[in-house]
């Protein structure tokens, strides 16, 4: 059976040492959060983690969600009083806003909260990680008289929320949709239509469930420009708030998945049900931006999440497994075999999905606090940067972090052999379970295009032009450090490759704007390897500050400066590879004639 144990410690060093947290103090809801604080919080959360939905991930796998003949759907034995245990903790109201009953504390903090529950248990994280998505949409968007209504029920977690844009034809191209919105003499709207792919459409653990659902009003505009966001309640409010009457919003299926089965994936069927204008009429992709936004960060969290149970699981499965002896002599002569650890193939992947780790972590908390920071700071410039930072980051994060994420399960599996295919190690159900986050979200493909043909030149490439700077300002500052070198070096080499694939789309994407296509995953990718690079240069320099003022904590420093030049030596070299080949432009790629695939 596999276990997990939250990486507070880890956690705490990225927060206090790597990005020095309290420089944060002076921002609305850092304040109380001194470093106890803050590691009372991350410990709370980890034990609700580790012995409460950990516990419950391959049962729930196993038991999966059953539809009823009425439409209603029961979640695995186990999930309502975990939901519970979660909605008691206050987790879910974390940090939202403290004027509908939230507690107002930094985003980070709840991002890091759901990275751990997605370790432990990735499907149960989607049924409050969705809700939190909704929270922030409404939040901004919506009239006082629905935040009003809606907002302290979600944000206490006796009502969840969803997010409803797929349809049977149409998934990525929403301009398609064909949901419809009937004006009503209330102010209200009959919405039509079927969503499909809903993750926690329908369940039995809270007392209601609000759908937020895109759909065209009659005689709105062809294509996106046309498209409206509503609020859809599984039960009408009453005056007082309580669910009232039934909505004709219901489960007609659940998808049978590869994966994260114990999350209910409905078919939903929308047959002329009530619905509240959320914003601008035909601006509804606006609203909801904000919402896919908060999902896509969630998403590749969840990448990350994976990744290091996986990898704790196979660490703890390496150093127990004897088999072979190292190629240079009999490690432990006293006993039959050696342990896998002495091999270095399997080192080699282990290292592989930790140097991932350590840096996924940190540019995780570094975007999360530009996300802070984009709603937080008192400094409009400062607002501005942080908001075109993380939106540059965020299609990076999700296409990359979840690659990465779902590569890392395979590696994780491998490294059990045989036992890694047979379903009690659990380590097929974390391959499983992180295949759909390359999907979900936006196919990672997309997000490759989103970042080429949309954030690289947004604002004349200021966010581009901003983490340029940024990175280069600190090669700059650390060059004199000998210590540094090496991992310098790399990230100076990665960000060289960065700037000329850049410089490469600027030449040759605009008249032939294949090229962009073709090159646009590499350079994904090619993104990601330099800001991880970034990252594992900024936690060298703080591991070696720390391991000169304290001396206890030197094993552990020298462990993350192993890890980074791991990183710089053998990973940071496929930005070149990635380089070469958005280099060699569409031609050959597109010249293949349809009929010959």
């Amino acid at each position: 059976m596999p276990t997990y144990q939250a990486p507070v410690a880890d956690t705490l060093f990225l927060l206090n040492d790597v990005f020095q947290w309290n420089r944060y103090s002076n921002l609305p809801g850092f304040g109380d959060t001194t470093p106890d604080i803050v590691e009372a919080i991350l410990q709370e959360g980890a034990r609700l983690c580790e012995e409460v939905l950990q516990p419950l991930n391959i049962t729930g796998d196993k038991e999966g969600c059953v539809r009823h003949a009425d439409g209603g759907v029961t979640t695995p034995k186990g999930f309502k009083e975990a939901y519970k245990a979660y909605v008691d903790g206050g987790w879910i109201g974390l940090a939202a806003t403290a004027d509908h009953g939230g507690q107002g504390l930094p985003y980070t903090l709840a991002a890091l909260i759901n990275q751990y529950s997605a370790s432990a248990n990735m499907a149960f994280t989607m049924y409050p990680g969705l809700t939190q998505s909704a929270i922030a949409a409404i939040t901004e968007h919506a009239s006082d008289a629905l935040k009003s209504i809606y907002l302290p029920r979600m944000i206490a977690g006796v009502w969840t929320g969803t997010m409803n844009l797929t349809e049977p034809h149409c998934g990525t191209d929403l301009g398609l949709l064909k949901t419809r919105a009937v004006p009503a003499a209330d102010g209200s709207y009959a919405i039509t239509g079927q969503k499909i792919f809903i993750s926690a459409g329908e369940h039995d653990l809270a007392e209601n469930i609000v759908h937020l659902v895109l759909a065209r009003i009659e005689g709105a505009p062809a294509g996106t420009r046309g498209i409206s966001l509503f609020i859809v309640p599984k039960f009408l409010p009453n005056a007082d708030g309580t669910p009232g009457a039934r909505n004709a919003a219901s489960c007609g299926s659940i998808e049978h998945k590869m994966g994260i089965h114990a999350n209910s994936t409905c078919v939903m069927n929308f047959d002329g049900a009530k619905g509240f204008l959320i914003g601008e009429a035909n601006r509804g992709l606006n609203a909801m931006f904000v919402m896919m936004n908060e999902a896509r960060l969630g998403v590749a969290i969840q990448g990350l999440a994976i990744s290091d149970v996986a990898y704790q699981n196979a660490v703890a499965y390496a150093r127990d497994r004897l088999q072979g002896r190292a190629l240079t002599g009999p490690k432990s002569p006293e006993k039959p075999a050696d342990s896998l650890l002495v091999h270095p193939d399997i080192r080699r992947m282990l290292m592989e999905i930790r140097a991932f780790n350590e840096a996924a972590s940190a540019l995780t908390i570094w975007s999360c606090l530009h996300a802070d920071m984009s709603r937080r700071s008192p400094d409009e410039k400062e607002r501005q940067k942080s908001d075109d930072l993380l939106g540059l980051m965020t299609p990076v994060m999700k296409g990359v972090f979840t690659d990465r994420g779902f590569d890392n399960a395979v590696k994780a599996q491998q490294v059990f052999g045989g036992h890694g295919y047979i379903a009690e190690w659990g380590m097929e159900q974390f391959v499983r379970d992180a295949r759909i986050a390359m999907i979900y979200e936006g196919a990672n493909g997309i997000q490759a295009l989103d970042l080429v043909g949309r954030k690289l030149r947004k604002d004349g490439g200021r966010a581009l032009t901003a983490f340029f700077a940024e990175t280069q300002a600190f090669i700059k500052e650390n060059g004199a450090n000998a210590e540094m070198t090496p991992y310098l070096k790399g990230l100076q080499a990665g960000l060289g490759d960065l700037q000329k694939a850049t410089m490469w789309f600027m030449q040759n994407a605009m008249a032939k704007p294949d090229n962009a296509g073709a090159g646009s995953y590499d350079y994904m990718h090619l993104f990601g390897l330099t800001a991880l690079g970034y990252m594992w240069c900024r936690i060298a320099r703080a591991a070696m500050e720390k391991k000169s003022a304290d001396a206890s904590a030197a094993a552990a420093m020298d462990a993350k400066l192993t890890l980074g030049r791991f990183f710089m030596e053998r990973m940071m070299p496929e930005t070149s590879a990635h380089l070469a080949r958005i280099q060699t432009g569409a031609d050959t790629m597109m010249s293949l004639p349809a009929e010959m695939f």
